[in-house]
């Protein structure tokens, strides 16, 4: 059941009393739990790095996970973290002045990335890439300066699911964004909480909540990426068949090899007859 006092976190504070807010809350944190317990996320004492990008899936995913420690459901202590990439622009103060009303940890750090991938992405190239590996680089540092096992991320059920396709599309394999890993030096944990959330109840609740959304104009910045042509796709099919999105999204989670193509996944050589079915098929003439 939600609360209708003032006994939440200041991050609900001011939070719409109609019944559908009340449903929408409720499904979130439902789905931000059920994939926190089926894949394994919580080590108890373990400190998390929040990433924090002023965008609506890392609002959400930072007032959910403050919504299961609030209720005993995530024994686990939250650091929130925002890396300022020296975006022109860029309203430097919102997140700050947000974080320290709402009585949030947090550590906020500049580094000029935006420069660098400027200086070093060819025209007419998307910067995604770079960026993503440059910001990643540094909130790996900026957990193991802050004695964190995991860097938690904002990453939703739609973004999990257009990776698959860039993948199949552009990639050539079947593979997508995991809801847990272990990074390359093996010393963090990458989580992300909202796997099974819908970046629609996303945005619907980071809206209704009235939280500083800041957009990314970097990205957004750039026509023709990849990503947007698949969202596309998704949307178009998702018009037609309301509720595709989830069942596609559900096959993530139902895979079975035997009936894949990977040699290195299934041991299609040896499979072989059981010893009492050989005797009872006829020989091929």
């Amino acid at each position: 059941m939600l609360d209708d006092g003032d006994d939440i976190h200041p991050l609900f504070h001011g939070a719409p009393k109609s019944t559908e807010f009340k449903k929408l809350r409720k499904r979130i944190v439902q789905n931000t739990r059920e994939a926190i317990e089926q894949y394994g996320m919580i080590q108890p004492g373990a400190r998390w790095l929040v990433c924090l990008s002023g965008g609506k899936d890392s609002y959400t995913l930072l007032a959910v996970l403050h919504e299961l420690k609030w209720r005993g459901l995530l024994p686990v202590e939250l650091l929130a973290c925002n890396l300022d990439q020296g975006q022109p622009g860029f309203p430097s103060t919102v997140l700050p002045e947000f974080l320290e009303k709402m009585g949030v940890p947090h550590r906020v750090e500049y580094q000029d990335t935006y420069s660098v991938v400027v200086d070093k992405v060819p025209q007419g190239r998307t910067y995604c890439a770079l960026c993503s590996r440059l910001r990643r680089g540094n909130l790996y540092r900026i957990a193991r300066e802050e004695g964190c096992s995991a860097v938690v991320l904002g990453h939703h059920r739609d973004d999990i699911l257009e990776t698959f396709f860039m993948n199949l599309f552009h990639g050539g394999r079947l593979a997508t964004m995991p809801p847990k890993l272990v990074n390359e030096e093996g010393d963090l944990f990458v989580y992300r909480p909202l796997a099974h959330v819908a970046e629609a109840d996303c945005e619907r609740f980071a809206k209704a909540m009235n939280y500083p959304i800041i957009p990314c104009d970097l990205c957004g910045s750039q026509d023709g990426l990849q990503r947007v042509q698949v969202k596309a796709i998704l949307d178009q099919w998702e018009k037609n068949a309301p509720g595709r999105r989830q069942v596609m999204f559900k096959a993530l989670t139902n895979v079975r090899p035997s009936h894949m193509l990977d040699p290195k996944l299934f041991d299609f050589v040896g499979l072989a007859l059981a010893e009492q079915e050989k005797s009872d098929i006829p020989k091929l003439r």
